[in-house]
């Protein structure tokens, strides 16, 4: 068995400088934890849709997420601050606002809402209450 030669001084300072803040170490186990979220998430950006175009796509996206077994779809929908349904008293402020119909749409969609476990505003990096966390259930409960 080969003796490896002592630690100079040099390597052993350079050595605890080191430890002290590991913060640049690549975490190879923290990058599959993200990969896997992020392809566990779908994210779809809902601006400019009507609340009638937004509905359809809403649908489509969710039967798509299914099929391809998707745990989450992140809906980005804005806050509805420029909306300009504020001016006509005969729609609703609201139900107009992207933010408020979508998760009605699929409260009251039967066979979308078989799909879903939960609606709720995003986390604030996610988006916050400009986006919805829809959270599907899993396929194996579905069965």
């Amino acid at each position: 068995m080969i003796k490896k030669k002592d630690l100079s001084q040099e390597d052993k300072r350079i050595w605890e400088e080191f430890i002290k803040d590991p913060s640049n170490i690549f975490d190879k186990d923290r990058i599959s934890v993200d990969d896997a979220q992020h392809k566990s998430r779908f994210k779809f950006d809902l601006h400019g849709y009507t609340l009638e175009n937004a509905n359809e796509k809403v649908s489509e996206i969710i039967f798509s997420c299914i099929k391809k077994k998707y745990k989450e779809v992140l809906l980005i929908t804005g806050k509805g601050l420029h909306s300009k349904n504020d001016k006509d008293v005969f729609v609703s402020k609201d139900f107009s606002k992207l933010k408020y119909s979508v998760p009605e749409f699929i409260k009251s969609n039967k066979e979308i809402g078989k799909f879903i476990k939960s609606i709720e505003e995003a986390e604030i990096n996610d988006g916050g209450d400009g986006a919805l966390l829809i959270k599907l259930k899993s396929q194996n409960k579905l069965r």
